[in-house]
């Protein structure tokens, strides 16, 4: 590789590897959250030797299934979400992780911390701090419509949720 090149993945500001190689060393399995145009999805991976092994997973899609007619993207799409990989998690036997956003911007009341409530709220053990998470009432939906309020609570109900 000539001199100065770097990874390819990293040029284009798709991973960084120096924040990878720290959750890696963790040992401890990465929630990992991404956002696309469509959805969000969530996912419980844990490294192996002969790569990432995702040991549950969920995405909007799923939380659309069961009630959810809001956005794929928002906030409480993204709540849900995340509570629905926490209860799959622990099935799985997961109790606990790290959480994973990637090259997300971190906002607080964000989007990414909505998910990462909704991962705590499931069940999960996750390192964070509370100020970071977005209101109730956003969570919740009120501030788009109650229509999206009573979506959010009846599919809360369906996935376990205490909200």
């Amino acid at each position: 590789m000539p001199r100065g090149m770097h990874f390819s993945r990293r040029n284009k500001g798709i991973t960084n590897y120096r924040k990878r190689l720290a959750l890696l060393k963790s040992g401890i399995p990465r929630a990992v959250v991404r956002f696309s145009n469509a959805k969000v999805s969530v996912q419980i991976i844990e490294f192996t030797d002969k790569g990432d092994k995702v040991l549950a997973s969920a995405n909007s899609a799923d939380v659309t299934g069961m009630g959810w007619k809001g956005s794929k993207t928002n906030v409480p799409a993204s709540y849900l979400s995340g509570m629905l990989a926490a209860k799959r998690a622990l099935k799985a036997g997961i109790d606990s992780a790290v959480l994973d956003i990637g090259r997300i911007t971190p906002t607080p009341g964000g989007r990414a911390f909505a998910t990462l409530k909704g991962l705590v709220d499931g069940g999960m053990k996750i390192p964070h701090s509370d100020n970071l998470f977005p209101s109730d009432d956003r969570i919740s939906g009120k501030h788009i419509s109650d229509k999206a309020t009573t979506d959010f609570e009846k599919v809360s109900k369906k996935i376990g949720g205490s909200k």
